[in-house]
């Protein structure tokens, strides 16, 4: 419910009905009806940094909804609203996993893991995604 009337400022409010699905509201001191309108959910902008970050890793947009929990509707329409395009990636591939801390330190203190393919790590929470780029095989 709307704190005050866009009209006058007062906060002596009341519902009054329904219009085109949208609750209506009457305000008693100037009798002033008007409709609120519905906010969408808002998303952290963590969570949107962190997709577009994926997208320019070379991660695909359902990988990118599996991992942060965002319909990859919504991941296409951000890529699109900040007019981002991620350079051409033609030998390398991603290859994400996802890991807890103590999985990650066992995970980095072998060398073979790390020869090889360039990496970046990044934090979700409480665990920890890496991203590494391997040579697609010829």
């Amino acid at each position: 419910m709307p704190n005050s009337c866009p009209k006058c400022n007062e906060q002596n409010i009341v519902k009054s009905g329904i219009i085109n699905e949208r609750q209506r509201f009457l305000c008693k001191d100037c009798n002033y009806y008007f409709t609120v309108k519905k906010l969408g959910k808002q998303i952290d902008d963590y969570i949107v940094t962190k997709a577009l970050q994926l997208y320019l890793e070379g991660l695909s947009y359902r990988e990118i909804e599996r991992i942060i929990g965002v319909s990859h509707n919504t991941v296409s329409s951000w890529i699109k609203k900040y007019n981002i395009t991620r350079p051409p990636h033609s030998d390398f591939h991603p290859v994400y996993k996802v890991f807890k801390q103590t999985e990650l330190v066992e995970y980095m203190s072998k060398e073979e893991n790390l020869k090889g393919s360039g990496l970046v790590i990044t934090e979700f929470g409480d665990k920890y995604m890496m991203i590494k780029w391997e040579r697609f095989k010829k």
